[in-house]
């Protein structure tokens, strides 16, 4: 089984270029069983409208994971409580809209999808081990991917190494910066702390540099405007033993696109 995992998508830069190199990588890799994509600031760099996430469906994404930015767009919660292939974190209080974990299906194929945020350095939610536990023991014989939307790479590792041998992959989001720790663990979990952020990289992580400077040098606050400049897809492929329903392989994609 092969999945692509996408960072990020920031704006119509992030979807634009999304649409560009989807065909080229999937030519490249032979198809992808499943895309998958962080949405979260897929609309104007922040939230979702059911707009972007049919716009998304009809690029050929399968599942869409979110983070603490799905919220921005109060407009898209109806559509977040109905539509379970777009999955917000797990691990926030019973009562929000949505659910943190689904199973897509696609040609005989299931993977199931967990999302879940951290709690370092982020606003405050439930333990994200121990919801983790509890979404596991639902998922049967299906390999499956966590999407981590986290600040800290410490735990973001903390979380990998715990869920090791008990999911295909975990792949962190939310810093906007891939890193460079792609591997398979001992288990048979495929872990990166970051995948990083698919759009304009040209500004700083997704937004204007005009816009973020004055913020930095005198406090005051700005707008933030999606930036366009340099779009890059950031993503992993994550290759999964049917079989044992773990990882053999994760290869870390950062690529330039020509949108011209």
């Amino acid at each position: 089984m092969k999945i692509l995992f996408v960072g990020d998508l920031v704006g119509s830069p992030g979807r634009a270029t999304l649409a560009g190199v989807l065909p080229v990588l999937a030519e490249r890799w032979d198809g992808f069983d499943f895309v998958v994509v962080n949405c979260e600031n897929a609309a104007a760099g922040r939230g979702m409208t059911e707009k972007v996430m049919e716009e998304l469906f009809a690029l050929g994404v399968h599942g869409m994971t979110s983070g603490n930015h799905i919220w921005d767009k109060n407009i898209f919660y109806p559509t977040l409580a109905s539509e379970t292939r777009v999955i917000r974190p797990a691990n926030y209080p019973p009562g929000c809209p949505g659910t943190g974990h689904t199973v897509i299906e696609r040609n005989g194929k299931k993977l199931g999808l967990l999302n879940l945020q951290g709690r370092v350095f982020m606003p405050p939610v439930d333990c994200p081990f121990r919801a983790a536990d509890a979404v596991l023991a639902e998922f049967e014989d299906i390999p499956v991917l966590v999407d981590f939307h986290a600040e800290a790479t410490s735990e973001k590792k903390a979380l990998a190494v715990y869920l090791d041998g008990r999911v295909a992959a975990l792949a962190g989001t939310h810093t906007h910066v891939q890193t460079a720790d792609e591997c398979v663990l001992p288990g048979g979990t495929a872990s990166i702390s970051d995948v990083g952020m698919t759009g304009g990289h040209g500004g700083i992580i997704g937004v204007k540099t005009e816009n973020v400077l004055p913020r930095y040098l005198t406090g005051m606050p700005a707008k933030f405007e999606v930036c366009d400049a340099d779009p890059r897809i950031n993503a992993v492929v994550i290759e999964v033993d049917e079989e044992t329903r773990r990882a053999v392989n994760i290869v870390r994609i950062n690529e330039r696109v020509n949108l011209r």
